[in-house]
């Protein structure tokens, strides 16, 4: 079973293949110690707090970060992570091939995903953007495809990172539609790089849930990183023909200046991490397109992870500022 899977009850002892991401020794009131583990598999993440009753607490050599477990007992996810009783071993060779291959449904959406990204990044008109943009996708493609969109706030799994800029790619394409005085190619460009510097922030090593931390990561951030990113392929192309047309307009230094811009503006407030505000009409649209894709994901989390508090009200789960609600189910849906 899946730590999604653990979230419903089942009517006897299962088995459920994860990793340990994090580890921390904590006490109770009463000072009795405990462990307070961090468990990930391919699509979930969930808290399992190891009292030291348990026969196996001492087992220092099985709790250690990274090592893959394989759990069994009458266990189930609450409202305060991993409940049960559970015993642990450590996987096998044959155990950590299964686990590692992933889960197939969540494969298959990621890799339509990725098809989506190269697809509609193809279809930019502007040449300088277009070529940036392919060569992001050649030199980082597989780095993109292991990478999550967040620590823990939505698409927090390896290549959550390629679900969410996907659906921000669509949203981008069909509101260009709308509000045809938008820039598209630009919009789609700064939707595939406004996160970019993630890859060195929320990424996996191959054969691992975990995700990495980096000194770069940590001391600088994926704004900074993007953009830096950005500056580095940019410059790669500089001597391209198609960089190096001056009679394209607007000119090759003011297109990526644009493109900078969306990636600093992106979080929408200097509070909020941008180190500045956006100031044209891609960088708004930028920024509600990547917050709309949040906060849909995170809704679809809390229905999914949060209590009940009465039929059809739930209750808050952070970071968002409120409980939800269940919405209006389209007429005649089943």
């Amino acid at each position: 079973m899946t730590l999604h899977d653990l979230k419903s009850p089942s009517n006897g002892p299962v088995s459920a293949l994860v990793q340990i991401q994090q580890v921390q020794n904590k006490v109770t009131k009463s000072n009795k110690p405990y462990l307070e583990i961090t468990l990930v598999d391919a699509v979930d993440t969930t808290v399992w707090r190891l009292w030291s009753d348990h026969p196996q607490f001492d087992d220092q050599a099985i709790f250690e970060v990274g090592n893959c477990l394989n759990l069994y007992g009458l266990m189930t996810i609450g409202d305060y992570g991993l409940e049960g009783q559970i015993e642990v071993k450590l996987q096998t060779e044959e155990e950590k091939a299964t686990f590692f291959s992933g889960d197939p449904a969540l494969q298959a959406r990621q890799e339509a995903d990725f098809n989506t990204i190269v697809s509609l990044a193809q279809s930019i008109q502007d040449p300088r953007l277009k070529e940036v943009s392919m060569l992001f996708l050649k030199k980082f493609g597989n780095k993109l495809k292991r990478t999550a969109a967040a620590k823990k706030n939505h698409h927090a799994r390896c290549g959550g990172l390629v679900e969410h800029v996907a659906q921000m790619m669509r949203s981008a394409d069909a509101l260009c539609k709308v509000y045809t005085n938008w820039n598209r190619d630009l919009l789609l460009a700064g939707v595939l790089f406004h996160d970019c510097g993630k890859l060195w922030e929320n990424t996996y090593a191959p054969e691992s849930f975990v995700q990495q931390t980096t000194l770069i990561g940590e001391l600088t951030s994926h704004i900074p990183l993007g953009m830096e990113i950005l500056n580095r392929l940019w410059g790669e192309l500089l001597a391209s023909p198609t960089f190096a047309d001056k009679s394209l307009q607007p000119d090759q230094a003011t297109c990526r200046l644009h493109l900078l811009h969306l990636i600093a503006s992106h979080h929408g407030q200097l509070d909020y991490g941008s180190p500045v505000y956006p100031k044209t009409p891609e960088a708004f649209a930028l920024h509600f397109i990547d917050n709309i894709d949040a906060k849909n994901e995170m809704c679809q989390m809390s229905y999914s992870d949060s209590s009940e508090v009465q039929n059809d009200i739930y209750e808050r789960m952070f970071p968002l500022p409120t409980g939800l609600v269940a919405p209006l189910g389209k007429i005649n849906e089943n």
